[in-house]
């Protein structure tokens, strides 16, 4: 066993289980530092610290590092048997049962409780004979041999561990759905729909999870604060009593003006993964504060992928086809029942010829003319959809963006802020550089691959909630805008409406047409972010398939 190189970090003894488990899980941990813990990893955490009081076992439960193995690790006990020190690890599951046999340890287990034991013998300076794993799910315990053979297996775990460390692609899914169903990381890792992928035959099983927990907390006021209090945020308001926010119930903070934020907040919202994104008034997104670093090995895909011409045209041309088919699919709803006149009869007969040409576009550049020349008449028939007592200022006219130069307009672009920072949310939750992208030019404003995914949840998400306000009346011409001669915005009340409005969209349900299952609007686009990077890392074929009913 050779010994670990000076600019090697230590590897964890924990990950040689991962490891012996499933590569890419190990991957996903070690290598890009992906770490979630579900319901089972908590469980195992109180598992050992109900023993550790039970049994005093914290003084017998420690750190250990050997440099000539390049491993690290806490194991869970050590005890004195029969005049030899043996190592313990506590397991919530089963043994392996087999039929006529006594009951084994995992294969995973026995690699971890050999790599303890051959920690221990480094710091003891003497050998060791045996190593124990006490599996609680049947409150059995098996001894685990320290032979040769198993020693020769945590040597090859560590030199396989160190050749995925040096690789930048991911290893594929494990061929064991089962395996799937236990692990903490399956919506990362998405392997129920890499399977859907390679085999539309298949019947994924949902292990997504369909809605992100926490609150999104929009901060409105000029003269707000936001602090911190222990583990909580403090907001203070104007003269309003301060109030405190558990971290725990919120993922995201939006500041909306000139509220200030303390040094103290922004290192809870570090230690919490919680997204702080920074708006002027107007709506117009000024920056974000992300937690933590990018992995470097996601990023160096990704860039791979979107230098390579083909990949981004082909990723542009399905991104295009479902903007203009959300596009085309709204506007046949909402006409449908005679409401339907010659005007939008033209026009929907023009998007659909332009659907047409895009299978056939010979690069981005042709898709970006196919997909302006769509909006254009998509935004000229959208006052065809409002009702007919709708007051005449909340009538477009067209499309204007900077500045809005109507009520509709104002609503519109308010709206797509709010989408843009949940989509570079969602991004950067996957951790990919949202600078790189496919369809939209760089531009110092606004981020490519944001403005890039954005395109899918335009239509579904926000144009049809600001036609429907409209529509049921619930904006006040007068009190929800500020109109000036050059531009007209939306006002403290209009800001407030909007962002509930835009809110309960993002908790609206709705089933994946592909995939078969219900999500948020907040969670697909997490999802639909992490099959874009399914695109150049594992399987292609699921992203941007959603389309409207």
């Amino acid at each position: 066993m050779s010994a670990v190189a000076e600019n090697d970090a230590l590897l964890r003894v924990s990950a040689l289980h991962a490891l012996l488990y499933c590569e890419r899980l190990f991957y996903l941990e070690e290598v890009e530092e992906i770490r979630l813990a579900d319901a089972s990893v908590y469980a195992g955490r109180t598992l050992h610290e109900e023993l550790a009081k039970e049994e005093g076992e914290e003084q017998r439960s420690f750190f250990l590092t050997s440099e000539k193995f390049g491993l690290t690790g806490k194991m869970d006990a050590v005890r004195h048997r029969n005049g030899n020190w043996v190592v313990y690890e506590h397991k919530r599951g089963k043994p392996l049962l087999r039929k006529g046999e006594e009951p084994q340890a995992w294969e995973s287990d026995i690699i971890q409780a050999t790599a303890y034991s051959l920690l221990l013998e480094e710091h003891l300076q003497r050998e060791l004979e045996e190593a124990r794993i006490r599996y609680h799910g049947q409150n059995i315990t098996v001894i685990i041999p320290l032979s040769a053979e198993n020693r020769e297996k945590v040597f090859a775990s560590i030199q396989k561990a160190r050749e995925l460390r040096a690789v930048t692609n991911r290893p594929p899914v494990c061929d064991s759905s089962k395996k799937c169903l236990k692990c903490s990381l399956a919506p990362v890792c998405l392997p129920e729909e890499e399977r859907l992928a390679r085999s539309r035959e298949w019947e994924p099983i949902r292990l997504f999870p369909p809605e992100i927990e926490g609150a999104a907390l929009h901060i409105t006021g000029h003269q707000s604060r936001i602090g911190r209090s222990g583990e909580a945020f403090k907001l203070e308001e104007g003269s309003e009593p301060a109030r405190k926010i558990p971290s725990g119930d919120i993922h995201s903070i939006t500041i909306h003006g000139n509220a200030q934020v303390s040094t103290q907040a922004l290192h809870l919202c570090a230690d919490k993964g919680i997204h702080l994104h920074w708006f002027s008034s107007g709506g117009t997104h000024l920056g974000s504060f992300s937690p933590g670093p990018g992995p470097v090995q996601r990023r160096i895909r990704q860039y791979q992928a979107l230098t390579d011409p083909g990949m981004c045209l082909k990723l542009a041309r399905r991104t295009v086809l479902a903007k203009v088919e959300s596009q085309l699919r709204f506007l046949l709803r909402s006409t449908r029942g005679g409401k339907r006149s010659e005007r939008v009869e033209t026009g929907i007969g023009e998007i659909r010829s332009l659907l047409k040409t895009v299978p056939k576009a010979e690069g981005v550049d042709a898709l970006r003319g196919i997909e302006g020349s769509a909006a254009q008449t998509y935004f000229d028939l959208l006052p065809d959809i409002l009702n007919e007592d709708i007051p005449e200022e909340l009538t477009p006219s067209g499309r204007s963006r900077r500045p809005p130069k109507d009520r509709f307009n104002a609503i519109l672009s308010f709206g797509y802020s709010m989408l843009y920072r949940a989509v570079l949310e969602s991004i950067l939750a996957v951790e990919l550089e949202p600078a790189f992208g496919y369809l939209h030019t760089p531009r110092s404003s606004a981020h490519p691959l944001v403005m890039d995914v954005i395109e899918l949840f335009r239509v579904p998400v926000w144009d049809i909630v600001a036609v429907s306000s409209i529509n049921r009346k619930q904006w006040n011409i007068e009190n929800d805008f500020a109109v000036t001669k050059e531009k007209v915005w939306l006002s403290d009340e209009g800001r407030k409406k909007a962002i509930v409005l835009f809110e309960r969209r993002m908790q609206d349900k709705w089933k994946h047409p592909v995939l078969d299952y219900s999500l948020s609007w907040q969670r697909t686009m997490e999802l639909e972010v992490r099959l874009l990077e399914k695109e150049w890392t594992d399987t292609p074929g699921l992203f941007a398939q959603a389309r409207l009913r």
